[in-house]
């Protein structure tokens, strides 16, 4: 399960040490985890990484399956927390360690930078492949978070991009070596700690109006 740390302003929220699904008891504990460094005062920024082969898998696909009836309330609590972290007012980091596929790879593009190991692991969006369309909030918060041309490639084909693959798309700002991906991460966040505030909510939410008002749809947010 995520387990949060502090690195003098930076918190780091360790996502698990597994595939890192988006089980309910998981988002249950990202949110908890975002409420601590939400009401911590002063400067202060977040970095999320993980440990092991994943970042995360994103969405957990045997739990929806057993439970069905629960789709549309689960879709809403996976587009609430890519809201949060999206309006979130402090800076984020993803140090991107391991694998980062499907529902992992849009909550990577929910913060604000993205570090990602050059040498081994993907990026991916394998919707295409899997059979399963984005819902309007995923869509545009993809095709907001990216320049037209890696969106739509990303999109469509499911490419799988290593880091050094991402970081040309535009998709990671960084490609660092294994032991270097959480430091880096650690260090961009530090320096812009002093950023925390409501000014930067404002911003945020401003910025990603649109993209907001999707996620946010509570009555047809698969898009039926």
């Amino acid at each position: 399960m995520p387990e949060l740390d502090r690195q003098e302003n930076v918190f780091v929220l360790d996502l698990g040490d597994g595939e890192n699904r988006f089980h309910p008891d998981w988002l249950a504990a990202v949110d908890a985890a975002l409420d601590e460094v939400e009401k911590t005062e002063g400067p202060r920024a977040l970095v999320t990484a993980a440990t092991g082969r994943f970042y995360s898998n994103g969405l957990d696909l045997d739990w929806l399956l057993a439970h069905a009836d629960r789709q549309r309330d689960y879709v809403i609590s996976v587009h609430a927390l890519l809201a949060r972290l999206l309006t979130l007012p402090l800076v984020t980091v993803a140090a991107l360690q391991g694998h980062t596929f499907a529902a992992g790879a849009m909550f990577s593009l929910a913060h604000d930078v993205r570090v990602m190991r050059a040498d081994r692991g993907f990026w991916c969006l394998p919707e295409a492949d899997l059979g399963i369309p984005f819902s309007p909030g995923m869509s545009a918060l993809i095709q907001a978070r990216l320049a037209p041309r890696a969106a739509h490639e990303a999109m469509v084909t499911a490419r799988r991009y290593g880091g050094r693959e991402a970081l040309a798309a535009g998709i990671v700002d960084h490609a660092a070596d294994e032991d270097a991906v959480r430091t880096t991460a650690v260090e961009l966040a530090a320096a812009q700690a002093g950023k925390a505030g409501d000014t930067l909510r404002a911003i945020r939410s401003r910025m990603y109006a649109p993209v907001l008002t999707a996620l946010r749809d509570r009555e047809n947010p698969l898009g039926d």
